[in-house]
């Protein structure tokens, strides 16, 4: 059986593994509470190649009791309830861990059969997933588990995994080739900080080489940058993210590295929607002309396609992440927002309404026409009257909404106050 080297040298021991110090190094949490030999139920969760399925491997080993694995995605209900079945025999009497790797693909019903097991504790459940759990799992399963979240493994620390297959290759074929370390780089940067698929890599170049692994070698069997994003998944919604993020934090430099991103996995409507977004959210009324200069970006965008597309798109990240920043306009929906989901301002003040008849004594013309007074306003009650008093808008502290205040101070002939402080 053609086994693959990162399954052949899988670490035996937490030492082994390499990265994840921020929950694997000494005194931290899941280092601890591996210790401590009390095994509770766990979901890991992290991109590929980070070593969730290895830590749970090593974990069940010290754990002493019957282990059982399943994939999500190929697990029926079936399956899940034959290993249940096992709690009442003899098998299960020291308890069952059960290792379940990809847990987000078994649907609701599947992961609610696990739910009394894992209550009582006949179960132990050590889960894996690519995808966020808090999106992806049902929530009674994961109120169920100590979250844990695995992080792409730096580069320094898979060249040391590359070190070590070098190590094992030597050994298992009893030759010894000089390998360059720009090689070992070079596979290590290209695969974005996945362990298994670098040392896969590695074991490519290896075979194929004479007595010497070199840059060239490397270079030669395609080890280039790898290319995380899955349209459906977390990559792209956490780009989308870091981009606005930039964006709003008025960074130019890492919105059109983000934008950069997008649009070279091939996505390109994803990032246009974002940035017309981000014009009215973040830069909003202290630049209201920076909304109508995307939506052309972006026009021209779509009507050149890729790779033109990236012009007009840099354009608005680098507008937008340099312009002024106000989400006065989105905030004031928002505490609108609320109110009508609290269901107060059920009734509109009769005047408002396109009504022939009033009641309560009202008349056609208690609405008072504002374009026949001075600066084209009178005082008049517009919001219901449970809201009169609310504030849902606060002049935002930029040039263009001072304007706008100071207008509005002037024409009401009373100071508003100064919500930017």
């Amino acid at each position: 059986m053609n086994v693959p080297l990162a399954q052949r040298m899988r670490p035996q021991s937490l030492d082994e593994v390499v990265g994840q110090r921020h929950i694997l190094g000494p005194g931290k949490p899941l280092r601890r509470l591996t210790d401590s030999g009390r095994i509770t139920n766990m979901i890991f969760y992290g991109p590929s190649g980070t070593g969730k399925t290895t830590v749970a491997q090593i974990i069940a080993q010290k754990a002493g009791m019957t282990f059982r694995k399943l994939n999500g995605t190929s697990a029926s209900s079936g399956d899940i309830k034959a290993i249940l079945e096992e709690t009442s025999s003899l098998f299960g009497e020291g308890g069952i861990l059960l290792y379940l790797d990809e847990l987000q693909y078994l649907n609701k019903k599947q992961q609610q059969v696990l739910l009394e097991h894992m209550e009582d504790g006949r179960i132990t459940l050590i889960a894996s997933t690519t995808e966020n759990p808090y999106f992806y799992i049902y929530k009674a399963v994961l109120s169920r588990c100590a979250v844990f979240e695995f992080k792409p493994v730096e580069k320094p620390d898979v060249i040391l995994a590359l070190k070590r297959a070098v190590e094992f290759l030597e050994k298992e074929n009893g030759v010894t080739k000089s390998v360059e370390d720009s090689a070992l780089d070079l596979i290590a940067s290209a695969t974005a900080g996945d362990v298994r698929r670098a040392i896969n890599n590695l074991e490519l170049c290896w075979l194929s080489c004479g007595d010497a692994l070199t840059y060239s070698d490397a270079e030669a069997l395609g080890a280039r940058a790898l290319k995380s994003y899955d349209r459906e998944g977390d990559d792209k919604f956490e780009l989308m993210s870091a981009l606005q993020k930039s964006i709003r934090g008025s960074d130019p430099d890492a919105a059109v590295f983000y934008l950069a991103r997008l649009l070279d996995s091939g996505d390109l409507f994803s990032p246009c929607r974002r940035l017309l977004v981000i014009a009215s959210e973040d830069v909003g009324l202290a630049y209201p002309m920076a909304a109508a200069i995307v939506k052309a970006c972006v026009d021209s965008a779509l009507q050149l396609g890729m790779p033109e597309a990236s012009i007009p798109l840099a354009q608005a990240a680098v507008l937008l992440a340099t312009a002024p920043k106000s989400n006065s306009s989105y905030m004031a929906y928002a505490r609108a927002l609320e109110d009508v989901k609290a269901g107060r301002g059920a009734d509109m003040p009769s005047r408002l309404k396109n009504n022939l008849f009033f009641g309560d004594g009202e008349k056609k013309d208690d609405y008072v026409y504002p374009h026949d007074f001075p600066d084209h306003y009178t005082p008049q009650q517009y919001l219901p009257d449970d809201l009169k008093d609310r504030t849902y808008y606060r002049f935002g502290a930029n040039k263009q909404e001072a304007a706008a205040k100071a207008y509005w101070e002037k024409i009401k002939g009373t100071p508003l106050p100064d919500e930017s402080k």
